[in-house]
Order: structure tokens, then sequence, then C-alpha cells
């Protein structure tokens, strides 16, 4: 199959970075809902909808997600009708998370119906940094492009970062560390009320930018939280990045947690380093922009020996300016 005879469907935004990235914008022909980026593709026909309100605080978006999925009923729904007008030869979904997007399941019952199309279903699921770019090369392989150098150019960006941190990356892990030549202890946190650790490739991604994640664990799912264990835990940095959550709707979760009693001792508070991430942008989707996340970390954690331009657009301080 030719590129010009592609006709593709994207359910997912960190899948429809991945056709951007390998030159196949062009190819793509519908999208999900949440897909916004890169921006030639917002007016193309929309194949998902949510079942849910997305509007509200975080626990009224975890209420509604929850009744859902205990009710036994997935949390989006795919426009078959729009699929049928489109007739696309291959669709990309997700087998990583319901709550994330349309199921992989859900995708295949959409396309049984079908009558005019029977295109083929690529899904990811990746886990790990390295399950990411995997799943770049698959989604080329599939399609018949080229993704060696998309991928060395992407690695090129992490090696920038991590071979600025050597000191910092070969410390045993500390409890405590500061600006300096120790880690800071990291506390990523993905979701407000209730509270959960950032999981999966984001413990990679702090590891690389020289700093050491608290609570999720490298390639599991993201962990629930108690606010005790942060208190605790006393971390350098806390850093907000809410799933599906822009820099202003996080600043307006978060700032209210400031007030938490037992937050007011932690060092991160008191040195003011609480920051706040467009979380929807970035660390949520396990795309090519992760590198970009990983800049944004490293900005954040050691804004003395990286300066990548994303503050204001990608990253705030919570408190203020950056401590530096």
């Amino acid at each position: 199959m030719t590129h010009s005879n592609l006709k593709i469907v994207s359910l997912i935004p960190s899948a429809t970075e991945i056709l951007a990235i390998l030159g196949l914008t062009d190819a793509i022909v519908g999208r999900s809902h949440e897909c916004d980026y890169p921006k030639e593709i917002q007016n193309l026909p929309v194949c998902t909808q949510p079942k849910f309100n997305p509007e509200g605080t975080s626990p009224e978006i975890h209420d509604r997600v929850t009744d859902l999925l205990q009710s036994a009923l997935s949390v989006y729904q795919v426009k078959t009708d729009v699929l049928e007008q489109l007739q696309p030869t291959h669709i990309l979904t997700q087998a990583q998370c319901e709550v994330c997007a349309v199921s992989l399941s859900e995708v295949e019952q959409a396309v049984a119906t079908l009558t005019r199309s029977q295109p083929q279903i690529i899904s990811l699921q990746p886990n790990f940094l390295s399950d990411v770019w995997a799943d770049i090369q698959r989604v080329a392989d599939a399609l018949g492009v080229a993704a060696p150098p998309v991928l060395a150019s992407l690695q090129s960006r992490i090696d920038a970062c991590v071979q600025k941190t050597p000191a910092l990356t070969s410390h045993p892990p500390l409890t405590k560390g500061g600006l300096g030549g120790d880690r800071p202890t990291v506390a990523c946190i993905e979701w407000i009320d209730p509270l959960m650790a950032a999981g999966n490739w984001i413990p990679e991604l702090v590891k690389m930018a020289g700093g050491l994640s608290l609570f999720g664990v490298e390639g599991e799912h993201s962990p629930w939280l108690k606010w005790e264990a942060i208190a605790s835990s006393d971390p350098t940095v806390i850093i907000f990045m809410p799933c599906g959550f822009d820099l202003n709707r996080t600043r307006s979760e978060a700032m209210p947690l400031l007030q938490r009693p037992e937050w007011q001792s932690l060092q991160a508070i008191q040195t003011g380093r609480v920051y706040i991430t467009d979380g929807n942008a970035y660390f949520n989707r396990p795309g090519p922009r992760l590198v970009d996340s990983l800049e944004i970390l490293a900005e954040i954690l050691h804004p003395e020996s990286f300066h990548f331009g994303y503050e204001g657009t990608g990253w705030e301080c919570l408190l203020g300016h950056s401590p530096l």
C-alpha cells in the first residue's frame, strides 16, 4: 500500500503525534475527541466521545468514571457511523488504560460492524519508555515509512539531557537532595483527588533528568497514594501532572492543597519547589513529546544546568517563581 492510499483514523492523542512525527499527518482522516496536536488535525472528523461530563473537579470526574466502570460500561464510545463514512485502512488505538481512551475491545466491536471497509487495527500498550519507541517503530513498519531517523533524533535529545547529569545519575539514591550534586527526591502527582502518583514511564524520565522518583515504579501503572506518604517522605520537589489537565486547570486544583496543615512543614513548600505542568500535552501522552517532558523535568529539577524554554507554557512554579 502506498502512502497516498493510506486512510488512518487515530483514536488516541499519542498515536496521532506518532503519525505526525513519522510524516503521516496528511494520511489521517479521523481522530478522537481528545486529539488536538498537531493543529493540522483539529478540523478532522471526530470518531469518539466520552460517556461522562469531563468538566468539573478531580473528585467529580473520578466519581463519574468510577460509576461507569463499576457498571461494566466503557468510559468512551466509538462513532461507528463516522467510521463507516471514512472507510479507513488503519485504526490506531490503545490497550494501556481504559480511562485514558477508547479500549481495544470497543474498537474491535466497532470494526466488526463496518460494511464498507475492514481496517487493520494497530493497538499500542506502552508501559516503559522503550515501549513507546517500539510503538513508533511498529507503527512505521505497519504503514510503510521509516522510523530510524525519527528515533535517532529523539534519542539524541535524551542523550543531551542524560550526559549533563552524570554526577547526579551515578549517585546512590538519597532520601533528600538539593540543587547541587545530590539527586532531588521528587513526588510526581498524576491525579489530585483521590491522590495518585505517576507511574509507567514517569519514574524513568525523572531518573534521566537527574532526580529520584519517590512513589511510582518504572513500567507499572500509577499507584494510589495517601497524603501521609507525601508528608513522611518529605520530597525535595513536588510536581503536579494530572492526566487530561492543562496548566490553568492544574493550578486551580493544586492550589488548595498548599493549605493542608500537614504540608506546611514540607521542604518542597518551604523552599518554593512545587510545580505544575501541562500533563495533558506532555507527561500523559506516551509519544514523541515524552522527550519534551524529559526536558521539562530537567528544567524543573536542575534550573542551573538546563534551559529549554518550556517555563510558562509547559510548566510553572506554583508558589511564584522558580528558586533559581
